[in-house]
């Protein structure tokens, strides 16, 4: 597994050791021991550690990526040759199977850089001759994700400034990483597949709506506002004028956000008989919430 330390690969890890699957994980920092779990130090970068990563595997789930960098340069390095280095790693250890986490964003890759690496990298994986299948999920959430707090705390402020109008679907980290796992021990019916994946709500999530049930989650009304796309973009320009490479709202995410549809394709979900989402996102934004809350963030 790679991004196993990450927001999705920290639950899907936990998931699949409580399942009592042996885990191998690639990892960047020291991490304590824990049963069923063989900590690989190194990054993508690493041929090395890549070898010793895939060498006694059945599958590799491949969850590692950058979702935020200040130029097309380190999406690329992330995503595209990240990609490139697993798929070579496994095709030189004759490791067929690989579980490909990519996002929504491929659909558009001339929208964003993130977007185009993450198509980009869908291609190095189609092109592969692994046994793969593909899954792209939506925005993400549940506890420990760190992408969507700040929505969580203009929540709690009570006024939320989001995209302007457009629809987008979402999906529990918990979800997600059962899908994951499912697709692992889970071959013929999943080959050559590229899943778009949800919550279960028909035609996804009208902004406005979303943000109302984040302010429910919270226990509060919330004042929501369609910010237009120029205010956006000049509030990204300050971003990167105060954080510099580090900005959290650049002009890339701004094309992201102001796209109108985030919406999974109906024709891409997982087979019924294959997965289902369990946890409504009601239920998981209240979770979430009471995380936060139990951590200091929020």
């Amino acid at each position: 597994m790679t991004g196993a330390t990450g927001f999705v690969g920290a639950e899907t890890l936990e998931q699949a050791l409580a399942d009592g699957h042996h885990v191998t994980a690639l990892t960047r920092r020291a991490q304590p021991p824990r049963a069923q779990l063989k900590w690989v130090p190194g990054s993508l970068e690493d041929a090395a550690a890549l070898d010793t990563l895939v060498r006694d595997s059945d599958v590799v789930i491949h969850i590692a990526g950058v979702v935020n960098a200040p130029d097309r340069t380190g999406f690329e390095a992330g995503n595209v040759r990240g990609t490139i280095a697993v798929v070579d790693a496994m095709r030189k250890r004759g490791i067929r199977r690989l579980i490909h986490v990519s996002s929504l964003a491929a659909r558009e890759p001339d929208l964003s850089d993130y977007g185009w690496s993450k198509a980009l990298a869908e291609r190095q994986v189609k092109a592969s001759g692994l046994d793969w299948t593909i899954v792209r999920p939506p925005a993400i959430y549940g506890p420990g994700d760190r992408e969507m707090l700040e929505l969580f705390r203009m929540a709690k402020r009570g006024l939320m400034l989001l995209p302007p109008g457009g629809r987008l679907s979402v999906i529990a980290v918990s979800d997600l990483s059962r899908l994951l796992l499912r697709l692992a021990g889970e071959r013929d019916m999943s080959l050559t597949q590229t899943y778009e994946v949800d919550d279960g709500v028909a035609g996804g999530w009208d902004h406005r709506d979303f943000g109302a049930a984040i302010g429910r989650a919270i226990g509060r009304s919330v004042r929501t506002v369609a910010t237009p796309g120029w205010l956006l973009t000049l509030a990204a320009r300050m971003d990167r004028m105060v954080r510099g490479r580090q900005a959290k709202l650049t002009l890339d995410r701004v094309n992201y956000f102001c796209h109108p549809d985030w919406v999974a394709a109906t024709g891409r979900h997982a087979p019924r008989q294959l997965w289902m989402p369990q946890v409504s996102s009601e239920d998981g934004l209240k979770a979430t919430v009471d995380a936060y809350r139990a951590k200091g963030w929020l």
